[in-house]
């Protein structure tokens, strides 16, 4: 991923250093347990612990001649070991020091994306608890529906966060997979017992049945797991977006000093953050379907998910991270105003109450179509200036079932703020 979207603290999980560290990490704890079991000599696995290093270079160096990374990798640790460097990889294949190494980088990832997650979360708390009660239009096609609050806006949105949060910590926790089974997985080379011990020491899990790769539908649903993260950040960028356009106005990112909006037009602030967090989403969206494409290899394995896997998990968690704290980042300098709220109800000439005059009709008797007429009739006739209220004060065929009092109280908002505190206090 580009340096633009990615935070260093994420982005050097996945650069080329950390990647072969993380492999050194599976080879040296692999010889520490052979020599326990006396599958190496003890010197041997001391030596690998004290002298393995590598250089990414050196590593390319090599690699142009063999044209196998992992060789590469365990020529080079081999090089500066010595006469003991015969005992790495003592027993593996490729793919075990890889996806096992895989395996420790995700994990790695994923802690670093629990704290921007949590952030995000703390924000949203914080919004939906400040605007319980901040009464905003709610909209449906687009267009005026019924009053809401900010907050409870804010609530459905927490609550969407919290289900993709546990689908993105589920998947991490089925990525925690140590695989050592050998060539096409069947331990031919060393016991099962030597996986297990290896295992325990990185604290991941074996893989229950490998093929000579661990099977790639854990890495589809790790994906899946981030690309819903992020079609849920969309919807909420969405959100913001309608919310801040000039005729609506109801919020603002924040404005920092020095910014400007536009090279032509001085006036403008725009909602950048949502829209870069729109169109990163589609993105990591497209990369699911990679994910879902690299599950079904020929036989025990082939090579055609390598190559899609060194982009998209990368890059998904790198831009997730920053989807997600940029978010946090948004909603945290967010500014609502609560009068161009009550101004946009307002605007709405009264209609916002038009299903609770309609269920008042027929609490009085009246059937529910003959109401429904009435209350559409009135609506679609209101010129401008006029209020919903006061045209069914005034109509003969109404009025003599709502007294004014009744009227008032439909029209105040009261009803909508009370069933929102019961559901607050649900999702909190």
């Amino acid at each position: 991923m580009i340096e633009r979207y990615t935070r260093p603290e994420m982005g050097v999980i996945w650069d080329l250093d950390h990647r072969f560290g993380k492999m050194l990490e599976v080879e040296i704890a692999l010889a520490q347990v052979q020599a326990q079991m006396g599958i190496i000599p003890r010197a041997a696995a001391k030596a690998i612990a004290e002298k393995g290093r590598f250089s990414v270079r050196r590593i390319a160096e090599i690699e142009k001649q063999t044209k196998h990374d992992v060789i590469a990798f365990v020529s080079n640790v081999a090089e500066n070991v010595g006469p003991h460097g015969k005992f790495i990889h003592f027993g593996l294949t490729s793919s075990d020091v890889l996806d096992t190494a895989f395996s420790l980088q995700v994990r790695e990832a994923g802690e670093i994306l629990e704290k921007s997650m949590d952030a995000l979360e703390k924000a949203l708390v914080s919004l939906a608890k400040k605007h319980e009660d901040t009464l905003c239009a709610g909209r449906t096609h687009g267009m005026f529906a019924e009053p809401t609050t900010f907050g409870f806006k804010m609530l459905g949105f927490l609550a969407e966060f919290r289900r993709n949060r546990k689908r993105v910590e589920d998947a991490l926790k089925q990525m925690m997979i140590c695989k050592l089974s050998g060539a096409v997985g069947t331990y031919s080379s060393q016991g099962v017992d030597v996986e297990t011990k290896v295992a325990k020491k990185l604290k991941l899990t074996p893989e229950t049945i490998a093929t000579q790769v661990i099977p790639r539908d854990r890495h589809a649903e790790m994906i899946h797991g981030l690309a819903m993260m992020m079609s849920g950040l969309e919807r909420l960028s969405i959100e913001l977006r309608h919310l801040q356009r000039s005729e609506v106005s109801e919020v603002t990112e924040g404005f920092s000093k020095g910014q400007k909006g536009s090279s032509a037009m001085p006036h403008k602030k725009n909602p950048i953050s949502a829209e870069n967090i729109t169109g990163l989403a589609r993105l990591v969206k497209g990369y699911a379907f990679t994910a879902m494409e690299n599950i079904p290899l020929w036989h025990e394995r082939d090579i055609s998910h390598s190559s899609a896997e060194r982009v998209i998990f990368p890059d998904a968690f790198i831009v997730t991270d920053y989807a997600v704290s940029r978010m946090a980042n948004l909603l945290d300098g967010l500014e609502v105003n609560k009068k161009r709220m009550l101004d946009n109800i307002e605007s709405s000439q009264g209609t916002l109450f038009s299903s609770h005059v309609l269920l008042a009709l027929v609490d009085k008797g009246l059937r529910r179509e003959e109401a429904y007429a009435h209350v559409q009739r009135l609506s679609h006739s209101l010129e401008k200036g006029e209020q919903l209220r006061d045209k069914i004060a005034k109509d003969p065929e109404v009025s003599k079932f709502l007294k004014a009092k009744e009227l008032d109280e439909i029209f105040s908002g009261k009803k909508h703020k009370k069933s929102i505190k019961s559901v607050m206090k649900r999702g909190l």
